[in-house]
């Protein structure tokens, strides 16, 4: 890139004021300049004015910046001067030729030849409009800094309207687009010329690309996925496209220029809704969603919103999370004029007062029971806290649903309750064996004095459970931690190379959430065909190679980031699984399965929960785990 020299630099760093008083000046040393050329062009001599002709190189600039200023061309900002801006410009140079025209004509000073009236202000529209030219054009083209050196893969109404947002970035310079189209390939977009895809290698190498932006909104996942792929071998970072509305208003910055979606890095295409179940338990319906201010539970909160439902409570013991979601939410249903009654409540799972009280007063017909603790060495570390909010906040919320007659009750698990080698594994297990032991129960579970016998008590709550892996961009999980890992230099850290997991986007785990809650016929275990599980390694070395750097190992000692193996954390597994049991059953979506798997009968259950509460008061963890041991099938301490 030119060098820029020191004094247009350091213009960018006057005060706002200055910079336009200096534009100001430049308009009124132009308007004479015009002038003079008006009177040399019309008398064919180099022109020295004299008598009134003196008044006429001081009233051109009197009248023409009063007009440009109330035009508003002294609040445009250069750097997003387009065709608006000259248009706006030509408008006001209009009024200024009129106005000239008249005073010349009305007062017929001697000397003062009428054409000038209209030579002059055509030659100061010239002017103008090739200073804001230039002016946009220096603000582009240079930059204090080097700016990244951009490709942008589309040619489309996005990308043309992408070329015209990046017009006035310093940060990026856009060198070309990229497009399958033969009938643009060859062509320009305001000047740019379109490439084809097979040329994009060489067009990194020869025009020395950093970034390639992605502006293909109609493109399927799949040919996404596939250009992705395309693009892993190039050292360029990939970066998705910001909405259209703010391209179109010019509002463009290099923040709006995102990363990759988590779609892009699952491998698989996201498994479509159903919206028949999606709406079959919400609409005119009273919803209860606990850890309503987490990633899943306020990704179900948007969801159940749009579906129409009569109020909506949100449960949170954060105040922070339960602030932001409530304040999201009001925005969506106030747009989309959704007649939903919000109601934020400040509570935990773990007082069962508490949780009866929100019951009784609201009397919800559907709970989403969210709320839980899910980082494994947080809970491994504090194992009575996790017992307490995951096991017993969950009986808490299965016997306010019971009480108060809800209907549906849906709890949100995890792969790590299968065959668990951590406590958050067992006490989401222990969960579901709760809501399966009481969904057959003959008698009332809670009812005191206990029932002497069996009687044919049953369930007013239809409970079921939902499954799911690994959630893409969720509070802890790896993506934000390799991104954030990514953006420090590195190094990234993985626990072991052979580390796998299966994943899944918020997005599909709440619709799953909500579908499964329609299908349940009770005491039923949902979970998704999340296709073939991921390893975590070939994840990070993804994440790398599409942020246009590369892995520094011992075949590629000048690489760009490291890979750190740190071990098995406590109680992690190196390989998930979805199911206790073979052969999971199908349901009326082609990719949500069904397990029937073993648990304990509720009076043998109910013994035991009352030792293990007592051990999670006193945080016995020596009790605890011989407590999981004897109840949770398979419940292993061991990494396997």
């Amino acid at each position: 890139m030119p060098q820029v020299p020191y004094f247009l630099n350091h213009i960018l760093d006057w005060p706002r004021p200055v910079k336009r008083l200096f534009v100001v000046a430049i308009d009124v040393c132009m308007g004479i300049l015009a002038m003079w050329m008006a009177f040399s062009l019309r008398l064919d001599i180099l022109h020295w004015p004299e008598g009134r002709q003196w008044f006429l190189y001081i009233l051109a600039p009197t009248l023409a910046l009063p007009i440009l200023l109330i035009q508003g061309l002294y609040r445009a900002i250069f750097r997003y001067t387009g065709i608006t801006s000259l248009i706006t410009t030509g408008k006001a140079v209009v009024i200024y030729g009129i106005v000239l025209l008249s005073i010349l004509l009305g007062a017929q000073w001697e000397g003062v030849p009428r054409s000038v009236g209209i030579l002059q202000p055509l030659i100061f529209l010239l002017m103008l409009s090739a200073s804001r030219a230039l002016g946009w054009r220096w603000l582009r083209g240079y930059s204090s800094t080097a700016p990244h050196r951009l490709i942008v893969y589309g040619a489309g109404s996005a990308g043309a309207q992408t070329a015209a947002g990046l017009g006035g970035m310093r940060q990026y310079q856009l060198l070309g687009f990229i497009d399958d189209d033969d009938a643009k390939i060859g062509r320009s977009i305001n000047s740019i010329p379109v490439y084809a895809p097979q040329a994009l290698s060489s067009l990194v190498k020869h025009l020395e690309i950093t970034d390639v932006l992605l502006a293909i909104p109609s493109a399927t996942r799949q040919r996404r996925r596939q250009i992705i792929e395309d693009l892993r071998e190039l050292p360029v970072r990939i970066h998705t496209l910001p909405g259209l509305t703010d391209l179109a208003s010019g509002k463009v910055t290099v923040t709006d220029f995102q990363d990759l979606d988590a779609e892009d890095l699952l491998g698989r295409e996201p498994v479509a809704a159903n919206p028949d179940l999606l709406s079959r338990n919400l609409t005119g319906r009273v919803i209860l969603v606990t850890g309503a201010g987490g990633s899943i539970g306020s990704e179900l909160c948007r969801q159940i919103a749009t579906e129409n439902p009569s109020q909506l409570l949100l449960l949170d013991h954060s105040e922070f999370a339960l602030y932001n979601i409530h304040q999201e939410l009001q925005v969506i249903l106030q747009q989309r004029a959704i007649p939903c009654t919000l109601h934020p409540l400040l509570a935990s799972v773990s007082n069962p007062d508490r949780i009866a009280e929100i019951c009784r007063i609201y009397r919800p017909t559907s709970i989403y029971h969210a709320a839980a603790y899910k980082h494994v060495p947080m809970v491994e570390a504090n194992m009575g806290e996790g017992i307490l909010n995951n096991v017993f906040g969950t009986l808490n919320m299965v016997r306010a649903a019971i009480e108060y007659q809800v209907e549906h009750f849906v709890l949100i698990s995890t792969d790590k309750a299968v065959r668990p080698t951590n406590v958050m594994g067992a006490s989401k297990r222990m969960s579901e064996m709760i809501l399966q032991a009481i969904t057959v129960a003959t008698q009332d579970p809670f009812a005191q004095p206990p029932p002497s016998s069996p009687g044919k008590w049953q369930s007013p709550t239809r409970f079921s459970m939902v499954r799911f892996g690994n959630v893409l961009n969720s509070s802890g999980s790896v993506i934000p931690l390799f991104r954030s890992q990514i953006a420090a230099g590195g190094p990234i850290t993985v626990t072991h190379p052979e580390v796998t997991r299966y994943f899944m986007t918020i997005p599909e785990a709440a619709q799953l959430v909500l579908q499964a809650g329609a299908m349940a016929e009770g005491g039923d275990v949902f979970l998704l065909d999340m296709g073939e599980p991921i390893k975590i390694l070939d994840l990070a070395r993804r994440m790398v190679a599409l942020s246009g750097l590369t892995i520094r190992d011992e075949q590629h000692p000048s690489g760009d980031i490291v890979i750190k193996f740190s071990g098995l954390r406590p109680g992690e597994k190196l390989y998930e699984e979805l199911l206790i049991c073979d052969h999971p059953l199908p349901t009326v979506h082609p990719r949500i399965l069904r397990a029937r798997e073993e648990y304990r009968p509720w009076i043998e259950l109910n013994e035991s929960l009352h030792s293990l509460h007592s051990a999670a008061r006193n945080s016995n963890e020596l009790a605890i785990k011989t407590l999981l041991h004897q109840l949770v099938p398979g419940y292993c301490q061991q990494n396997v």
